[in-house]
């Protein structure tokens, strides 16, 4: 998918969160890291279409972000840094089910549908459980599974492996790298991001740089003072 910023900016007030920015990206991975407060969400919100641009706009393959915006929203989803709670539902299996139902389908399409998106991430166990029952990891591939079965083109991940262990990590790592669809990825975990073909450097709300993993590390090392 094409994301493309065109000098957008994102304010609240007189705050500026993130600078006018230009910016065309195609790549299947692409991270996003700097420190806290330095524009990341803001950027990946406005990818979302979760926040509207102050000024200039956003589009996806071409669909405006405000003037298109259900057609924009499509093509998203978003994996929020406490997916436990965008899992709304009691039982993971229901939950996943609220995408392909709210397209009308036919429950045995639904059914179809969710089993694939269950298996897909090899969770296929995890469909009768509840949240609370889960660990972090699972929980993380359970909300993309829930994104997934809606067939977006755009995945947005915010901190996906935030405080999981190390087995949780590296199943996560593997959802990610597998994925068919274009991902983008904030992460502090900069291992998870180093051997993207792009990566994005924030920097008190504008970008402070743009290429590969290792190079944009090092920048943003150099940002962090270590």
């Amino acid at each position: 998918m094409h994301i493309r910023f065109d000098n957008a900016d994102l304010r609240f007030g007189d705050r500026v969160a993130l600078q006018p920015l230009s910016l065309s990206l195609v790549e299947p991975r692409i991270g996003v890291i700097g420190l806290n407060g330095s524009g990341k969400t803001s950027f990946a919100r406005l990818v979302a279409g979760l926040a509207k641009p102050s000024s200039g706009k956003v589009t996806l393959d071409g669909l405006d972000t405000v003037t298109d915006e259900k057609a924009a929203r499509a093509k998203t989803g978003f994996i929020f840094q406490n997916p436990g709670n965008q899992i709304i539902l009691p039982v993971i299996r229901d939950d996943i089910a609220l995408g392909p139902q709210s397209r009308g389908l036919h429950a045995t399409e639904v059914d179809r549908l969710v089993d694939e998106a269950l298996a897909r991430f090899g969770i296929s166990d995890l469909g009768p459980r509840r949240p609370h029952e889960l660990s972090g990891g699972e929980l993380q591939l359970a909300a993309l599974a829930a994104v997934c079965v809606n067939r977006p083109d755009v995945v947005i991940f915010d901190e996906p492996t935030n405080q999981l262990d190390l087995k949780n990590r590296a199943r996560v790592k593997a959802a990610i790298e597998g994925l068919g669809e274009q991902a983008v990825v904030i992460s502090h975990d900069l291992e998870l991001v180093a051997d993207f073909s792009r990566v994005l450097v924030f920097h008190q709300g504008a970008l402070a740089f743009d290429g590969q993993g290792g190079d944009a590390i090092a920048r943003y090392r150099e940002i962090a003072g270590c």
